[in-house]
């Protein structure tokens, strides 16, 4: 990689690009909806069942100039989620601004482990034992997502609902893998306590890439 690309990597001018593509959004606050996503390589967080650990290298991911992928989002509706990987491993000030300069909705889904960048208008914050958020993020979330793996994480998802604002809007969805052992839980626990709700991988349900 040359000095010029890695300068261009800091300041958030490109990106190491893994993919991107027009769908329906699957998960969260937002499921239903067409967005176009951006995925980044890059990610360090090293969840065991993530299901795109094709993009925790970001050695295996171009670097690409922002503006390209801009000009790509700009085709494919009114929104985008940046999600990867880890996209706060990179600055997302420069490229938030330039989707937001041409109207475009820019949404983040992130672990939070990295300093906050990026101007938001949906901040998804989605919390890893392996890696925990930075006390900053938490601030910016209007959405926490908590995945659920076995019961020992009703108990984590709670302790980061006490550091969120009173306007985040709270989900639990159940790990893929253990859907169906985990869902009928997760239906229990929100009807016992209802300032939560439900998130599921409808994509997956759907077939939907």
């Amino acid at each position: 990689m040359t000095e010029q690309t890695k300068a261009l990597i800091e300041k958030g001018e490109m990106l190491p690009l893994m993919e991107e593509f027009y769908t329906i959004q699957g998960e969260g606050y937002h499921t239903g909806t067409a967005a176009y996503f951006i995925r980044v390589g890059g990610c360090d967080v090293g969840c065991h069942w993530c299901d795109v650990k094709e993009s925790w290298d970001a050695n295996l991911h171009p670097p690409t100039l922002t503006n390209t992928i801009v000009n790509n989002a700009k085709k494919h509706g009114n929104t985008v989620v940046i999600t990867g990987g880890e996209p706060l491993m990179w600055s997302m000030d420069y490229i938030t601004k330039e989707l937001q300069k041409n109207k475009i909705r820019t949404h983040i889904e992130t672990s939070g482990a990295y300093s906050f960048s990026g101007q938001w208008d949906w901040f998804c914050l989605s919390p890893k034992r392996t890696k925990l958020p930075l006390e900053e993020v938490y601030k910016e979330a209007d959405e926490l997502k908590m995945i659920i793996y076995n019961n020992d994480d009703f108990k984590f998802a709670e302790e980061h609902a006490a550091k969120v604002s009173d306007k985040c809007e709270l989900f639990l969805q159940p790990e893929w893998s253990k859907r169906d052992k985990m869902t009928p839980k997760i239906v229990d626990y929100v009807m016992e306590n209802p300032k939560w709700k439900i998130s599921l991988q409808t994509h997956k349900y759907l077939n939907i890439p």
